[in-house]
């Protein structure tokens, strides 16, 4: 990879994670106090697909990934394609806590039937992925909810 290829992509990725964090605030969603009593977290994805991969990504997630994630209990709020490229898609989960986060995500991503069921297609389309948690108001997860239903 040439030197001006990685300075694009870690340009991509400071401005994708300022994206993020602008859309968190625009939603009302504030950054965690870690002083705070812990409390509900929302997790927000972005993955950054390999080139014509993301129709496939859409949908073996709604065919496989999202099922698996409902029965491991994981609240997934919003997925989809982003709607300024042909290559991004997003992922929004919410958790009762960071400690809760960590505790579901590493069963499930230990378990069998993620490891053996669509673990290997789904790495195989991401190029790569940042994610952000955050501690939402009272009303972010519900406009999340409400636009994801929107969206259908």
């Amino acid at each position: 990879m040439a030197a001006g290829d990685i300075h694009r992509m870690a340009a991509a990725f400071t401005l994708a994670g300022l994206l993020v964090t602008l859309t968190a605030l625009a939603l009302g969603l504030q950054r965690p106090d870690p002083r705070a009593t812990p409390g509900p977290v929302v997790e927000i994805r972005s993955y950054n697909l390999k080139p014509e991969t993301r129709q496939r990504f859409h949908e073996q997630f709604v065919r496989e990934s999202l099922p698996l994630l409902r029965r491991w209990k994981i609240d997934v709020v919003a997925y989809g394609p982003s709607l300024h490229d042909e290559s991004s898609y997003f992922l929004i989960r919410a958790f009762p806590s960071i400690e809760g986060r960590e505790r579901m995500e590493q069963a499930f991503y230990e378990s069998a039937e993620w490891r053996h069921g669509p673990r290997a297609a789904v790495m195989d389309a991401i190029e790569s992925y940042t994610t952000v948690v955050i501690q939402p108001n009272d009303n972010a997860l519900d406009g999340l909810r409400a636009t994801m239903q929107e969206q259908k």
